[in-house]
C-alpha cells in the first residue's frame, strides 16, 4: 500500500493533493518579479501586491482543480499515470464535490480579483475574465493541440507580471513587457519536464504537446533554451537601462538549471522525472528570488 492509497473520500488530504501545491510557485513568480520591478522603481505598494499574489494561487488552484475533474471526465486521466495521480480519478474527491470546488475557488480569486479594482481601473475584470476563460481552455482545448506553452508565455509571464506592476506604479512600459516575458520563457520549463515526463501517455491519450509533436531531443533543447533566452532578456534588458545589479545577479539561476537539464535528458523518461519537476519549480522560484534581491542592491 502506498502513503496516498488510504486516503478518505474528500478529506482535508485529498484536497491538498487535489490542489497541487508543488506547482503553487509558477502562480508566485511573477508576482514576486512584478513586485521587484516596484521596488528597483520606488513605487512598491504592499495592499495590490499580496492581492495579486492571492488572486494568483487562487487561480492556479482552480486551474488544477479544473485539470483533474476534466481529465477525469474525458476518460485520460488513468492509473497508467507516472506523475502525480488525480484526486477524481483515484477517488479521493467526488465529481460532485470537485464541481463545487471549482466554483467555489473561482469565486475567492474573482472576488479577491474585484478588490483590485480601486488600484487599477474597471479593465482588470476583461483580464479576469480571460484568466477563468483560459483555465478551462488550457484541459479542454490548448493542450491538446501544442498551445499550452503560449497559455504559460500569456498568462504566467506577461500578464501577472505587467499587472503587478502596473498595479504597483500605475505604469505599463516596454520593460514591465520584457521581464514579463521572461517570467514566462522561464516557468514554461516547468510544463516542458512535464510533457518530457509524460510524452508516452499523452500521445496515447491524444494530446498533440509540443514534446509529443517534435520529439523528446527537441524537448531537452527547449528546456535548456527557455532558461537562456528568458535570463538573457532580464539581463539585457537591465543592462540596456543601465542596472547592472539586475543584470548581473539573476544570471546565477543558470547554474541549477543547467544542472537540472544534464539530468532530466540523462534520466529522459520515466517517473525519476518527478523529481526534476520539483527542482525546476526551485529553479524558477530562486529566479525570482535573484531577481527581487537584485531590486535591493543600490545602483
Amino acid at each position: 500500500m502506498t502513503q496516498t492509497d488510504d486516503i478518505s473520500l474528500n478529506s482535508p488530504r485529498a484536497w491538498l493533493l487535489a490542489a497541487r501545491p508543488k506547482t503553487l510557485p509558477a502562480a508566485a513568480v511573477p508576482v514576486i518579479i512584478g513586485t521587484a520591478l516596484a521596488v528597483r522603481d520606488g513605487c512598491f505598494v504592499w495592499q495590490p501586491a499580496l492581492l495579486c499574489c492571492i488572486f494568483a494561487l487562487t487561480m492556479q488552484i482552480a486551474a488544477n482543480l479544473i485539470n483533474d475533474l476534466l481529465d477525469y471526465m474525458r476518460g485520460t486521466d488513468g492509473e497508467e499515470r507516472i506523475g502525480p495521480r488525480r484526486a477524481c480519478a483515484s477517488g479521493w474527491v467526488s465529481v460532485r464535490a470537485m464541481r463545487w470546488a471549482v466554483a467555489l475557488t473561482i469565486g475567492v480569486a474573482c472576488a479577491f480579483g474585484l478588490l483590485l479594482l480601486r488600484y487599477g481601473g474597471w479593465w482588470l475584470v476583461g483580464v479576469g475574465a480571460a484568466c477563468v476563460v483560459f483555465a478551462f481552455l488550457y484541459t479542454t482545448f490548448m493542450s491538446y493541440c501544442g498551445l499550452g506553452d503560449v497559455l504559460v508565455l500569456v498568462f504566467f509571464g506577461i500578464v501577472p507580471v505587467t499587472c503587478t506592476y502596473y498595479l504597483q506604479s500605475g505604469v505599463l512600459d516596454a520593460v514591465s513587457l520584457a521581464y514579463g516575458t521572461a517570467c514566462g520563457l522561464v516557468i514554461d520549463t516547468l510544463l516542458v519536464v512535464n510533457n518530457f515526463r509524460d510524452a508516452d501517455t499523452d500521445r496515447a491519450a491524444g494530446k498533440r504537446t509540443i514534446i509529443v509533436i517534435f520529439g523528446r531531443r527537441f524537448g531537452s533543447a527547449l528546456y535548456l533554451s527557455l532558461g537562456i533566452a528568458g535570463t538573457a532578456i532580464v539581463a539585457f534588458t537591465a543592462w540596456s537601462g543601465g542596472d547592472v545589479p539586475m543584470a548581473a545577479v539573476p544570471l546565477l539561476y543558470l547554474i541549477p538549471h543547467v544542472i537540472n537539464w544534464r539530468g532530466m535528458t540523462r534520466t529522459w523518461q520515466g517517473a525519476a522525472l518527478n523529481a526534476y519537476l520539483a527542482r525546476t519549480s526551485a529553479c524558477m522560484m530562486l529566479f525570482a528570488l535573484l531577481i527581487l534581491a537584485a531590486s535591493f542592491i543600490p545602483r
